[in-house]
């Protein structure tokens, strides 16, 4: 293939650091500290670039199953060789039975090639057992290129196993990586997710995959068709969970929730081993096993993929009292539909006459509205106008969702009600985009059902269930619609419960679901 470069002719690294067998991974680790702390921040962000730590790359490698075939083995995006380093110290102490093993690496930054083929020449013991590859270009061009049989590109053969970090960026919906993946049926938004669908197109039937990414694809509209295209062709093993969302890439201040996963290509889907881990020490680690039914719920049609973390029955998923949908329930949620930055000349610091009262997140606490705030960094309304008519709701009883919460907060799904006693006679209301809406057909809801949805939606269950497929801070409208619900009749009695109760404790709250949910 065009750029391949022998690791032979280009690596230079001193042999004095080897003993016999001694392997190379505490060298390697040494190498992405200090590229990781002098790298500056808006590079790693342009690159979408960050180093495995040498105790994640051993767990990922540890998790592939030994064979004694010929190994062939895929590392997109492969940096300084950390995860091939982690993979080939497992090999050469016997951990693997592989009679030969050739590696394809795929490094796209110069700047790192050097490192990458130091790396890997010091698995090469002359033995005629290993050979290796370092590609310097573009792994999702070359690799749309193998696959659609290009004539300007050398074909890839299939690959026994694949290990990757890959980068973690956006794809513009009109940039040439796109059309690349469109070209072989790859429909994504992110490279890292393009990544991993490549590794298994390119995968040999019962080849396994195991990927370090994040773990915003287990849910959302936009990661669907990734999905589709995963769960298709592959089965899902093993899933890893770090419950501290700082800590898998903690050098590098990345705080996007991380799961490391291995598929294998064309496997009959069976149960699904999930562990977890505080951090990537991997002192604490647990493992259970799942069946696939309660990983990728079978009448779920956005087929999003959940990561249970105990084994203790789940009130939400195991209640015959909460099936219904919202669409059910005659009730619909919508991100709120004021954008502040393009309404910016009708924005008002404070209410006045010809205004309506704009609510953002910081109108909400404790389960109720405040409003207005004086001082508030935010406006207060909006100007109501012929301009903003359609933006606006009729003053009612809303529940409204937080869509962001803040990093580790204890909750994910934080709702509150709306009460219209709250805004005097100002006839309509504004709602900020950072809130989801639930609502009936863009009007408010009867004062019980609101009442009954917040109360629903801030139990411990709940936040439970959505937790097991939501692993990053954003609650988006899409992924409210998935979730079931109590009946219509149930909620109202919920609510009128609530409001005779006035201020409830979080005990409560749950000790009343787990009434209802008997």
């Amino acid at each position: 293939m065009e750029d391949a470069v022998s690791v032979w002719q280009t690596a230079s690294f001193a042999t004095s650091i080897f003993e016999g067998d001694v392997v190379l991974l505490s060298v390697v680790e040494q190498k992405r500290l200090y590229l990781s702390r002098s790298t500056e921040s808006n590079k790693k962000a342009l690159l979408g670039q960050f180093f495995t730590p040498e105790k994640t790359a051993v767990f990922m490698a540890g998790l592939f199953a030994d064979g004694d075939e010929c190994c062939r083995l895929l590392d997109a995006g492969a940096g300084i060789g950390s995860l091939s380093a982690a993979f080939l110290d497992r090999w050469r102490q016997g951990g693997f039975r592989f009679s030969q093993v050739e590696v394809d690496a795929f490094e796209l930054d110069s700047n790192l090639v050097k490192c990458l083929a130091q790396t890997l020449e010091k698995y090469d013991y002359k033995k005629s057992d290993f050979s290796c590859n370092i590609y310097k270009e573009d792994f999702i061009h070359a690799a749309a290129n193998s696959l659609t049989g290009s004539l300007f590109s050398e074909p890839l053969n299939l690959y026994t196993h694949a290990i990757l970090n890959p980068p973690y960026k956006k794809i513009s919906s009109h940039s040439a990586h796109r059309a690349a993946l469109r070209r072989v049926g790859i429909e994504t938004v992110n490279l890292y997710s393009a990544f991993v669908a490549l590794a298994v197109a390119l995968t040999a039937p019962n080849g396994q995959i195991v990927a370090i990414i994040p773990r915003s694809f287990c849910n959302g509209p936009y990661y669907r068709p990734f999905r589709d295209f995963i769960l298709e062709r592959a089965a899902i093993r093993h899933m890893h969970l770090f419950e501290s969302r700082r800590q898998a890439f903690k050098d590098d201040g990345v705080l996007q929730e991380n799961i490391i996963i291995r598929l294998e290509r064309g496997g009959i889907q069976g149960p699904v081993t999930v562990s977890t881990s505080t951090d990537d020490t991997f002192a604490d680690l647990t493992t259970n096993e799942y069946p696939f039914d309660q990983i990728v719920f079978p009448d779920d049609l956005e087929r999003f993929i959940h990561v249970p973390t105990s084994l203790e029955p789940n009130t939400i998923a195991l209640s015959a009292a909460i099936r219904y949908t919202l669409a059910d329930l005659g009730i619909q949620v919508s991100t709120g539909p004021v954008v502040d930055f393009r309404l910016k000349e009708h924005l008002r610091d404070m209410p006045g006459p010809g205004t309506a009262p704009l609510l953002y997140p910081g109108h909400f606490s404790g389960g109720m509205t405040t409003w207005p705030i004086e001082g508030m960094k935010k406006p207060n309304a909006i100007a109501h106008n012929a301009d903003t008519e359609k933006w606006l709701y009729p003053k009612g009883f809303y529940c409204v969702v937080r869509r962001f919460s803040s990093k580790e907060e204890k909750r994910r799904i934080i709702a509150s009600v709306v009460d219209p006693a709250t805004f005097n006679d100002y006839p309509m209301l504004g709602f900020e985009n950072h809130l989801n809406v639930f609502h009936e057909q863009k009007r408010g809801l009867p004062e019980p059902l609101a009442h009954g949805l917040a109360v629903f939606l801030n139990t411990t269950a709940v936040d439970e269930q959505f937790r097991r497929f939501n692993g990053h801070t954003q609650v988006n409208a899409t992924d409210l619609k998935t979730m079931k619900f109590p009946s219509r009749d149930d909620l109202i009695q919920l609510g009128a419960w609530a409001i005779q109760q006035g201020a409830l404790t979080q005990e409560q709250i749950d000790s009343k679901l787990a009434e209802l949910a008997a």
